[in-house]
């Protein structure tokens, strides 16, 4: 759909009609007022959840930024090779629960490099907690922790993570319903989503939409060579 904005969602679900929209009992969204007020205004009846992907990536960005942040206070310039943080920028955006042994080794030689990396690792365990919310074995459980966040983190002393327990706090009741909705979430769909804008990266974009289209359902596996199946 062209169009990145609440009016292009709202004129897509009103196109839909009416008995499509009774029909929808979850609708999950990025964290944008302007999907929000789409789903309030057409989907009246329907449960908003904030997207699991889009809140764990959120996180990801808080720890980013305060990286960052650490480092121009530090060096006065962005990293380098040489910098403690350079060489571990994709652990600090990896779960906790995957980190090798070797990787959690560079994690804690970075962060005691310097008592003012502190708050790099005190975001990221902030980071990794929201991400446990959505890990945990139970609903239940998530939703345990995921409150213990929002009470949380808007006091953090670290701006970044306090702006991030902001957002979450504005978002509080769409936050918590992906535990009372079976764990709704668009996963699926930003994962093809995924395969589409890799392949078409790769292929440096589409002029013949059929073509597009052909190419996608076979990366997605929509579609097969009956002499392959």
């Amino acid at each position: 759909m062209p169009g990145r904005s609440g009016k292009a969602y709202s004129d897509w679900l009103e196109e839909r009609g009416e008995d499509f929209r009774n029909g929808v009992a979850v609708a999950t969204l990025d964290p944008f007022h302007g999907y929000k007020n789409a789903i309030d205004d057409q989907l009246e009846d329907a449960v908003a959840v904030l997207d699991a992907f889009h809140v764990v990536k959120l996180g990801t960005q808080a720890v980013d930024e305060v990286r960052r942040r650490v480092q121009q206070e530090i060096h006065g310039r962005r990293g380098r090779k040489n910098d403690p943080f350079y060489g571990i920028r994709t652990i600090l955006r990896c779960g906790e629960e995957k980190l090798t042994d070797r990787q959690r080794a560079r994690l804690d030689r970075a962060i005691a490099a310097d008592e003012r990396h502190d708050e790099v690792y005190v975001a990221w365990l902030c980071a990794q907690q929201l991400r446990s919310a959505y890990k945990a074995k139970s609903p239940v459980e998530g939703r345990r922790i995921a409150e213990k966040v929002l009470a949380l983190l808007p006091t953090c002393p670290i701006p970044e993570i306090k702006r991030l327990g902001k957002t979450l706090k504005q978002w509080r009741k769409a936050f918590l319903a992906y535990f009372d909705t079976g764990r709704a979430n668009n996963g699926g769909t930003e994962a093809i989503n995924g395969l589409i804008e890799l392949h078409r990266r790769v292929a440096r974009g589409f002029r013949n939409r059929d073509s597009y289209r052909l190419r996608m359902l076979l990366i997605g596996g929509g579609l097969a060579h009956p002499h392959l199946r």
